[in-house]
């Protein structure tokens, strides 16, 4: 029992092990939601394939700072250790606050109310069975993640096997069956607002890719496969989205897409009949039992990391347990909190939107400084081996760092009450630092 207490994070992750787990959490139920939103903001069907280049790119450029972020500066805190190195701790532990508080358990939620809403209609439990869905998902997650990183590690490669397959599946019927021309879909006038809004979906369906920076401190030779896993993990991103809306507009068409609710769905019943549209029930509920999987290993970790600076509960949340090899304890604390909103979620009339709502802006707006950290890392530390350099600098994070304002920007604007409330929460944490006693100073790497 006393070994396990100090027990620390280690290298057991392969290339491929991170890669699953980086494309775990993204290809979730995104992809199944957001094509008929981006098709109601675009003027052809170019651009409907365009933005989702442009998003690839973007995730692609945010995926090169961030690899050189994490193998310069490997850690399990990943966000929370650059913070901490470039502006100091209590920087570092606002985000950690907003981390927990906001971004991560929020981001749970969101994909614990869309597997409550797909499971509940394969198997209705009434008015209040997605919710109920949703904590159960929450728990069972949780249980798998306490009981270990093998265990979970196992769980993730079997649900996101079958999930790609799902989705390859998806392609292949899209493809097979499209029509040999599809009418061609009624004008609208383009305008900078609504490609700004097409691309706000098109980056949250890609949002995700971040977390594997939490999987520095637990890979086997960060230095070099940091670089690898990201970038590796990345296209395979693009060329699944690609492929998928590709087959969506094939079969539907942009008019079809823009008056469809559920497209995927729309589509397999279009080229399957009634029995496709079962089909896609069942592959977006393993989508959603993937990305709450690969959310809750990432997000165990910062809880795990922050414990050490704010020292909460005596320091029974930093506990690794050294036997499952997993910060068993954060795993509960997580749990606890996103069951609290999803009964949060549970009073709107969508706990998906809510959610998403809720974490928009405290996100984007942290995202920006792990950006600009890049700058501030490579001025504070200039003889900091660095094994993967991001190229073109300083063009590439500055580009990052000026998509990162527009979706601040956008998040602040478009949010809605839900949004202020995570500003709220944020800012309930800052009082907490301020009276706290904190070494300032960057920690050693």
């Amino acid at each position: 029992m006393q070994k396990s207490s100090y027990a620390a994070p280690q290298p057991v992750l392969s290339v491929f092990d991170a890669v699953t787990i980086m494309v775990g959490l993204v290809v979730g139920i995104g992809i199944f939601r957001t094509p008929s939103l981006v098709a109601n903001n675009v003027a052809s069907e170019e651009m409907f394939l365009l933005v989702w280049v442009i998003g690839g790119i973007i995730t692609l450029v945010g995926a090169l700072c961030y690899a050189e972020l994490s193998a310069a500066h490997p850690n399990a805190g990943g966000e929370y250790h650059f913070l901490s190195r470039a502006y100091g701790r209590r920087v570092a532990m606002l985000f950690g606050w907003a981390r927990c508080t906001v971004i991560q358990s929020g981001a749970i939620a969101a994909v614990a109310f869309v597997f409550g809403d797909y499971a509940n209609q394969l198997l209705a439990l009434g008015s209040n069975g997605p919710a109920i869905y949703a904590a159960l998902s929450v728990l069972f997650i949780a249980a798998v993640n306490v009981i270990g990183t093998l265990e979970s590690k196992r769980l993730q490669i079997a649900v996101t096997v079958i999930e790609i397959g799902a989705i390859v599946a998806i392609i292949a019927f899209g493809l097979w069956n499209m029509p040999a021309a599809v009418p061609a879909p009624p004008s609208i006038k383009p305008d900078a607002a609504a490609l700004g809004i097409a691309m706000v979906f098109v980056l949250l369906t890609y949002g995700g890719w971040n977390e594997t920076a939490y999987l520095s401190g637990e890979i086997q030779n960060p230095q070099r496969n940091m670089a690898r896993v990201l970038m590796l993990g990345t296209c395979i991103l693009v060329a699944l989205y690609l492929l998928v809306n590709y087959a969506l507009l094939s079969v539907l068409g942009l008019d079809g897409l823009r008056a469809s609710g559920a497209v995927a769905t729309d589509m397999m019943h279009q080229v399957a009949g009634p029995s496709g549209s079962k089909i896609v029930t069942v592959a977006i509920v393993i989508a959603a039992i993937s990305t709450l999987n690969a959310t809750a290993f990432t997000g165990a970790r910062v809880f795990y990391s922050i414990s050490h600076d704010l020292r909460i509960g005596g320091g029974w949340m930093g506990v690794w347990n050294g036997r499952g090899k997993t910060p068993a304890n954060a795993q509960i604390v997580q749990c606890v909190w996103t069951l609290a909103l999803i009964a949060f979620g549970a009073g709107h009339p969508d706990g998906f939107s809510a959610m998403v709502n809720y974490t928009a802006p405290v996100f984007w707006g942290f995202m920006l400084l792990v950006g600009l950290a890049l700058f501030v890392l490579r001025r504070r530390f200039p003889d900091q081996d660095r094994p993967y350099q991001v190229p073109l600098y300083p063009l590439t994070p500055i580009l990052f760092a000026l998509f990162c304002c527009y979706m601040l920007y956008s998040g602040v604007m478009y949010a809605g009450r839900a949004g202020w409330i995570g500003l709220a929460v944020l800012a309930v944490g800052l009082p907490v630092l301020l009276l706290r006693k904190t070494d300032d100073h960057a920690p050693e790497a």
